[in-house]
């Protein structure tokens, strides 16, 4: 072994001695020469004979010096040097060819590194906690939420009762007015059980986590900091740690400092990490859900087991608690599933339209390969009839595929980190903290390895591809053959092959494009039931001290009304809990007074807003009333419900005048039916309509609420004034979301997702169109020089202009016809797989796939035109001397 590496290391050497090691064996064979020489004279021969025995003796001087300085260095190193130099030489030689494979493939390759690295970071990436795999989603099941809240009172029970979580939390987002000299300002905030960090596997970088029972009532407010909030509101001084912050008027211990790779996307921003205490009003009710649960398993357990005892557990409290927990199942994820379980589709979709890109680039250049494989015919066949192997002529085409996808490639990589930003910049704000996993995207080791991996199957191809077409016999045969041969109709039938596989595949990017297109399209225009334009909305936070009691709450509400009433421009303005286009949920379990009960869940979403409400957005009222000022908390309780709650709990019968209530009918719960209104769209666009409650916001006022104003002008401009006004009345309160109704819809999750899906689709539809269209062209212009001499002879015979374009352009027909036709068949089955992302649109639209047919086979006649063109155009008898 030592041997072969001091023999390996010499031959090391010597690359780099070469010329001072062939100059000095140069010499020494001469001095062996001279001496051989001198002895053959002294023996009688003359001095040419005796020079020439001497060579003879030696064996060869060229051949031993050959031998010895393949002893030296690598010979085949050296040799894949010289064919790195000829493959740069020959791609030098035509700027054309090299330009349009470089760029074409760099196009594939940096579309699906770019994605691929999204895709990555998203679905390959293991979560940043320790041990990832162990954690899970744990959270309540029912009929119209698979994935529903959990009680405080449930947890508790579950926490208790279950065998195969070793640390079961929850959590539940909130947010805050943090008191600083400028003012309140609004801040996100997570409330969580003490053990939430220990059960993910993150311990602050500053400070220290929660204490165990540091949530029970009468211990100290602590908060823990995200490293954002750190930097932002505490300058990232490290002697934040014992400082107070006052939220919401309660002052906080500062205990700890997040790093700075924490993310929870379940949860978006949060700057403020605090204890739950469960001392709240909905705490106390097992009835009111607000919590989501995550756990960590034990060892050994699976999600499987897991679940099946949760929903053991959950069957259990059902029974013991028939009237809050009927249909009450269980939910037991791994938490991966439920971070990236919405983006993972969409990223799979596009990485597969990358990935036809890529092919269809493939395509291409494998077609422009074949093209020129045509032109080095007799230089190939020299280069054999000189004794090249086959092995040799194999190893030049590898090195010359494996130059041009490498410097495809590098281009490719340098592209795509600039795509990856492009990308990064379009997700909304809004949107980001929800996918933290989208940040920062960049070119990790697994996307250098996929890159890597593609240039070596490209470079593969690459290689093979002159190579199988141009067989050693073949090329030696070609050595005397012309120009023509039936090797050109061949080739031609190959590539048209290829052709018809680049309209297929462009056909299937196209169709999905289409769809996507018509679904964002009828998404953005579903009926919301409301006029969204002129609608300036903003959202305001209430500090907890001072405004605790609702008549404080409703009051400060009257007083925004009244001054944004006023503000010109100004319409009318209301308020409301949760804007419309947002999510449903917020939901109440109500009973109908006078009819029987069986303790069934009738839930129902809840929004409580203020009399112009409706009237603002523009819905309608379809009988009864709108609230007026005067139903306040002195007055006895009514609602307004939608449609859909009409149809479905009053069929044939007017619910005006009705009562409702919660399950128990409780005096305060009940509540009389003064109205009922046109649906509005409270769930997110590509929802369905729930049945929903409108309560007075007098009658039921909160400490966080929005501002909706419907204005004569264009609403951005009335944006700074709420703001403005909104702090004259109190500089403790705290704005936040400030956005026109139409840039909230705009940039919904929903929005973002179909309308990102579109464009990423769409341009690769785009760009696989040019690229099946110039093949097109390529293989008809291709066939018009190779049937020059045949178009000649036959208008030297009297033929037609006409017939002329007809014989070219039947030819280009039948070629985007069956490309039409396999790529119809393909694009209904590819678009059955992205089901999920359609909205309003079926896989097999038929007025998409009959537009994309038109496009593509106009787009294939345009291209087919040119050559066409020039086709008829030729001079018989310039044609009869082609050659």
């Amino acid at each position: 072994m030592f041997g072969a590496l001091r023999v390996l290391g010499s031959r090391i050497r010597g690359l780099f001695t070469r010329r001072r090691l062939d100059e000095d064996f140069r010499q020494e064979l001469a001095a062996h020469l001279s001496l051989l020489t001198a002895e053959n004279i002294r023996r009688g021969l003359p001095p040419e004979e005796a020079r020439r025995e001497a060579r003879l003796r030696l064996g060869g001087v060229t051949q031993l010096r050959e031998s010895q300085r393949e002893a030296w260095g690598l010979p085949w190193l050296e040799t894949l040097a010289q064919d790195v130099r000829y493959a740069l030489r020959m791609l030098g030689r035509n700027p054309g060819f090299t330009a349009v494979a470089v760029l074409v493939l760099a196009l594939g390759i940096c579309a699906s590194a770019a994605i691929f690295a999204f895709v990555d970071s998203a679905l390959l990436k293991p979560l940043p906690y320790r041990d990832p795999g162990r954690i899970v989603d744990v959270n309540e099941s029912a009929a119209v939420f698979p994935r529903s809240n959990l009680s405080y009172l449930d947890y508790v029970d579950w926490n208790r009762l279950n065998h195969v979580f070793s640390s079961l939390d929850v959590w539940n987002g909130t947010g805050y007015l943090l008191e600083s000299p400028a003012g309140s300002k609004p801040v996100s905030g997570t409330r969580v059980s003490d053990g939430f960090f220990r059960t993910l596997g993150v311990t602050p970088v500053l400070g220290r986590d929660f204490y165990a029972g540091e949530v029970r009532p009468g211990a100290p407010p602590t908060a823990i900091l995200s490293y954002p909030a750190w930097q932002e509101f505490f300058g990232g001084k490290p002697d934040v740690v014992g400082r107070t912050a006052i939220l919401s008027g309660i002052p906080y211990t500062i205990v700890g400092v997040l790093p700075n790779s924490f993310q929870f996307a379940l949860r978006g921003r949060s700057d403020f990490w605090t204890t739950l205490r469960g001392t709240g009003s909905c705490e106390k009710r097992r009835s009111c859900h607000n919590l989501y649960g995550v756990a960590r398993l034990k060892d050994g357990v699976s999600v499987k087991t897991a679940l099946a005892e949760m929903t053991s557990i959950a069957q259990q409290l059902e029974r013991q608690y028939p009237d809050s927990n009927r249909g009450q199942g269980a939910s037991v994820q791994p938490l991966s599933e439920v971070v990236v379980g919405q983006v993972r589709p969409i990223l799979l979709m596009l990485l597969a339209g990358a990935g036809l890109l890529l092919l269809i680039a493939c395509v291409n250049v494998t077609s422009l390969l074949l093209a020129r494989s045509e032109s080095r015919k007799r230089e190939i066949a020299v280069r054999g009839a000189l004794g090249a192997s086959s092995a040799r002529l194999l190893r030049q085409f590898a090195t010359e595929g494996l130059v041009l996808a490498f410097i495809a490639s590098s281009l490719g990589l340098v592209s795509s980190r600039w795509v990856m930003q492009l990308i990064t910049s379009l997700i909304p704000a809004n949107v980001l903290p929800y996918v933290p996993f989208m940040q920062g995207v960049d070119l990790s080791f697994r996307t250098v390895a996929f890159a890597v991996m593609v240039l070596l199957l490209v470079a593969a191809l690459f290689a093979l591809t002159p190579t199988l077409r141009l067989s050693l016999p073949e090329l030696r045969a070609g050595l005397a053959e012309g120009s023509r041969g039936s090797a050109g109709t061949v080739w031609r039938r190959f590539a048209s092959n290829l052709v018809v596989v680049e309209l297929a595949i462009a056909m299937v990017l196209l169709v999905g494009a289409g769809l996507l297109g018509k679904s964002l399209y009828r998404l953005l225009r579903v009926d919301v039931g409301f006029q969204p334009d002129h609608l300036a909305t903003v959202d305001v936070a209430l500090p907890q001290l001072g405004f605790e009691k609702p008549e404080a709450q409703a009051a400060v509400g009257r007083e925004i009304l009244r001054r944004v009433s006023a503000l010109p421009g100004v319409k009318s303005s209301a308020l409301a809990m949760q804007l419309p286009v947002s999510f449903n949920g917020n939901t109440d379990w109500i009973r109908i007074v006078g009819r029987p009960y069986h303790g069934e869940h009738n839930e129902v979403n809840t929004r409580d807003i203020s009399p112009a409400y409706f009237t603002t957005l523009q819905a309608k009222l379809l009988r009864g009333r709108y609230f007026t000022d005067a139903d306040d908390s002195s007055k006895p309780n009514v609602a307004i419900i939608n449609q859909t709650l009409a149809r479905k709990y009053f069929p044939g019968e007017d619910p005006v005048g009705q009562s409702i209530g919660d399950t128990d009918l409780t005096p305060k719960s009940i509540k009389e039916i003064v109205g009922v209104v046109d649906d509005v769209r409270e769930g997110s666009l590509d929802s369905d309509i729930w049945p929903t409650e409108y309560l007075p916001f007098n009658q039921d006022p909160d400490t966080y609420f929005s501002v909706v104003a419907r204005t004569s002008q264009p609403p951005q401009s009335l944006l700074p004034t709420l703001d403005a006004v909104i702090h004259k009345i109190d500089p403790n309160l705290g704005t936040l979301g400030e956005a026109t109704m139409a840039e909230r819809i705009d940039n919904s999750p929903e929005a973002y997702m179909h309308r990102s899906s579109a464009w990423l689709v769409g341009g690769f539809a785009a760009v696989a169109l040019l690229l099946g269209v110039v093949g097109l062209y390529g293989v008809i212009a291709y066939s018009v020089s190779r049937r020059t001499r045949e178009i000649g002879v036959r208008m030297a015979l009297g033929a037609e202009r006409g017939a002329v374009y007809g014989m070219i352009l039947k030819e280009a027909g039948r070629l985007a016809a069956l490309g039409l036709g396999i790529g119809l068949a393909a694009s209904v089955g590819a678009a059955t797989l992205i089901t999920k992302l359609l909205f309003g649109v079926r896989p097999w639209d038929a007025p998409t796939l009959a537009a994309v047919a038109a496009v593509l086979g106009i787009s294939a006649l345009l291209a087919s035109y040119i050559p066409a063109r020039r086709a008829a155009r030729v001079d018989p008898l310039v044609a009869l001397r082609h050659e």
